[in-house]
């Protein structure tokens, strides 16, 4: 019979975690960052300035709750003595690369609901933002794919 800890339900849980706090994280940072601090763009720039702020605030919001609701989960599972640090440390490169990259590709380029910066070039912009984002995911993906051999402590 399998360990409560072996079962899929507990891994399910762990990588929602990581998830969740990975492309919460990567969205405040980008929020803070790029939105708040340095005012290169809002999350929505094709209307007023007075939308382009709601919609910052909505997605502080929506990043903050997935950030929050990560940790509970990571909480939850270190407190069973579930967590398997390979399959949450992917989970969380993986949510963030994946927020990353759609932002650089869906958002900017298919949607343009906003560009990385304006008046500029943009070419060294998006190769600068969509890169790294790959490389996270590209990360994550290989230690999923490590953790899957990893039992269950």
């Amino acid at each position: 019979m399998a360990d409560a800890s072996t079962r899929p339900p507990a891994r399910r849980r762990l990588l929602v975690s990581g998830l969740l706090l990975g492309a919460g994280v990567a969205g405040a940072v980008d929020e803070i960052v790029f939105h708040q601090l340095l005012h290169w763009h809002h999350f929505y720039d094709r209307a007023s300035g007075a939308a382009g702020l709601v919609s910052d605030g909505l997605l502080h919001a929506g990043t903050f709750s997935a950030a929050v609701a990560g940790m509970a989960l990571m909480a939850d599972a270190r407190r069973r003595g579930r967590f398997l640090p390979p399959l949450w440390w992917g989970a969380l490169l993986t949510g963030a690369g994946a927020f990353q990259t759609w932002d650089g590709l869906v958002h900017h380029k298919v949607l343009r609901l906003h560009q990385v910066r304006y008046g500029v070039d943009l070419t060294g912009y998006d190769v600068a933002w969509v890169l790294p984002g790959v490389l996270l995911l590209v990360a994550g993906v290989a230690l999923l794919l490590r953790a899957r051999r990893v039992p269950a402590a």
